[in-house]
């Protein structure tokens, strides 16, 4: 479909690609990945004829078409409907539409047998291009990318830059060109949105290729990966999990190469500084030299993958409760946001908050700190909480004049350069690069730093709203690391469903305008979510479960009525209670582990089949492989919980008995 063949870009005198070729084959969803600044984005500018390439050919055959959505359309606005912005997709279908408007006026006032004959043509026109369904088609995706209803005959202008994004996508995506090109298309995306997305390129005739940092999306959508490294276009056969376990094979390979290499040239310099001089020995040395010089040199693996190797700290500890948001109601005039609503924080929580875009995470984040008003209830913090706030707007606070090490310094006066040079190399800011300043920063590079600033300031209590934002899988990495560390307590609204799965204990999210909380990992709540759609679950899961008969905590006995018994010994009725018990909660626990057994075995052969090329080269099978296997993984993960807490009890149990 399009060859791309020794392809070169210079910017200046460094090389984006040199040499670099890649097929794009009908129908293929290729994930393009690499370092921000390796020329992604460029390169879907040479493929859409944007950039001209400084060497090599791009042929692409006759019938093939190009949509491109970049993040240049974000600046796009017009006082046409969303509506009608997305159905330009439909050019020859509006000419038509328009022609036939204009004979069926004609025809009210000059009737006519050459129009009603000219007005047959056209509308059997219009039907064969299935004219009449274009508008359902137009508000089917519009609705599926986060608009309502009411949304799709507002003027295009009213809506913020990451609104108008998803329109220009729903344009694109009508207009169903033969290569799609995605420059991070997630980036104004909900998980809703994000979800839908994913399962509209997953049947998408044409070929895709995108370029995106959400690691769950990839997985999902792409079938090839395609890496920018070293002015090249490394190629892999599969997602992005695929791509991360054959790099790690392919860095295995080439770095025994290397070594191997480096041994054989080492002992060949020893060999001929040791008998250059000699004249029985010059001719073999000499030779030795002209096997060097055309030896094709193995290059060193480049470790990638950043290290954080800075604890984050907090000078103060707080007491036991973070937070308590007290029958809290916020509204905007008629749209309600939250009702009565009540949460708790307590110290050690790591908390996701998510779902769909205006449903008031951001709003709620506010609430907790502080900045924004509530119609009614109570905001209390609790004994010594200290809390920093990260947010996109946030970016716009940086000193524009200040250098990297002065703007952290401002965040924590206390450090050392050293220790400043420290973050700033955790988040990839190395040797003179601290020596910028703010205002030549790209916007990512903004994000990392304001980053750096949060988790300085020594706060106890974080507030992030969409911290992956403008971020690479590597500074993403760095994020999860340093929140790992992190000691204190933190609510993230995040959409990016790999970075939550990564660092969240408990799920919040806002539904009948309450705040709901899962008390459990990202992985075990999507899979709770769907036992709930199918029916399977209802209530929230209590964080362990409950024995009504559980023994004192303070290590006394208590009799039926709950007292100690007179004589301080239990009785015979008693100790048959707690032998109940006992026998009930390990019959749990041998219960929950023969599941885990099954479900580990389930497990394994999942893992092989994954790793079956016939399977991964079906895209549907590869598909409900992967879901089946997120599934079973959530389940074990629940049914260990289970195991912990009644064991535990069973525990308890046993040391009354002895």
């Amino acid at each position: 479909m399009i060859s791309i063949t020794n392809l070169s870009y210079y910017l200046g005198s460094r090389a984006l690609y040199e040499n670099a070729s890649l097929h794009i084959k009908p129908n293929q969803k290729i994930g393009l990945i690499g370092l921000n600044g390796t020329g992604k984005s460029t390169l879907l500018r040479i493929i859409n004829g944007e950039y001209q390439a400084d060497g090599g050919t791009i042929s692409k055959a006759g019938d093939v078409t190009l949509g491109f959505l970049n993040q240049d359309l974000l600046s796009y606005q017009t006082d046409d409907s969303i509506l009608s912005v997305a159905m330009q997709a439909f050019e020859r279908q509006n000419q038509l539409q328009k022609q036939i408007d204009e004979l069926l006026h004609e025809m009210e006032t000059n009737y006519r047998d050459e129009l009603v004959d000219k007005l047959g043509k056209v509308q059997e026109e219009f039907d064969a291009l299935d004219g009449y369904t274009v508008q359902a088609r137009a508000e089917e995706i519009l609705e599926g990318l986060g608009f309502s209803t009411d949304d799709l005959q507002k003027p295009l202008r009213t809506f913020s830059g990451g609104w108008r994004m998803r329109v220009m996508l729903a344009k694109l995506l009508l207009q169903k060109p033969s290569l799609l090109m995605l420059d991070e298309p997630t980036n104004h995306l909900d998980l809703p949105s994000i979800q839908w997305v994913e399962k509209y390129i997953q049947t998408y005739e044409g070929a895709v290729i995108v370029v995106s940092h959400d690691r769950e999306f990839l997985d999902n959508v792409i079938d090839v990966t395609i890496e920018v490294a070293g002015a090249k276009l490394n190629y892999y056969g599969g997602n992005y999990s695929f791509y991360l376990e054959e790099k790690a094979l392919r860095n295995e390979i080439q770095k025994g190469a290397y070594e191997n290499q480096q041994a054989k040239i080492r002992q060949t310099e020893r060999f001929i500084e040791r008998f250059k001089a000699k004249a029985t020995k010059a001719k073999q040395a000499q030779s030795r030299v002209k096997q060097l010089a055309r030896m094709e040199l193995v290059d060193a693996v480049i470790d990638e993958s950043a290290r954080v190797n800075f604890k984050f700290q907090f000078s103060t500890q707080p007491g036991r409760h973070i937070l308590h948001l007290d029958d809290i109601t916020k509204h905007y005039g008629p749209k309600r946001i939250l009702t009565h609503a009540d949460v708790r924080l307590e110290r050690g929580d790591k908390v996701a908050l998510i779902g769909a875009n205006g449903r008031g995470k951001s709003t709620l984040l506010r609430i907790i700190s502080g900045s924004e008003p509530v119609n009614d209830g109570k905001r209390q913090l609790g004994h010594n909480v200290s809390f920093s706030f990260y947010a996109q707007h946030q970016l716009e606070s940086l000193s524009v004049d200040d250098t990297l090490l002065e703007e952290l310094k401002h965040a924590n006066p206390n450090k050392t350069e050293g220790e400043l040079r420290g973050v700033l190399g955790c988040f990839l800011f190395s040797n003179d690069e601290v020596f910028k300043k703010i205002k030549v920063l790209s916007g990512g590079e903004k994000s990392r730093v304001a980053l750096a600033k949060v988790l300085l300031s020594q706060a106890n209590f974080l507030l992030l709203d969409e911290p992956t934002n403008h971020l690479d899988m590597q500074s993403v990495n760095i994020l999860i690391q340093a929140l790992e560390q992190y000691e204190g307590t933190y609510v993230v609204v995040s959409h990016d469903r790999y970075f939550v799965s990564q660092i969240a204990n408990k799920i919040w999210y806002i539904e009948d305008e309450q705040i709901k909380e899962y008390p459990g990992t990202y992985d075990e709540y999507e899979w709770w979510m769907e036992e709930r759609k199918e029916g399977r679950a209802t209530e929230l899961p209590k964080t362990q479960p409950v024995v009504s008969s559980a023994p004192a905590t303070n290590g006394q006995s208590l009799n039926g009525n709950g007292h100690k018994p007179s004589n301080g010994r239990a009785s015979d009725e008693e100790r048959k209670e707690w032998q109940k018990n006992h026998r009930k909660l390990t019959q749990q626990a041998e219960e929950a582990e023969t599941k885990i057994d099954q479900l580990e075995d389930r497990k394994k052969r999942l893992e092989a089949e994954l790793a079956d090329p016939a399977t991964y080269g079906d895209d549907k099978l590869m598909q409900a492989k992967n879901d089946e296997y997120r599934r079973i993984t959530a389940q074990i993960s629940q049914l260990q919980n289970e195991w912990e807490a009644a064991m535990l009890e069973a525990e308890e149990w046993e040391k009354k008995l002895a």
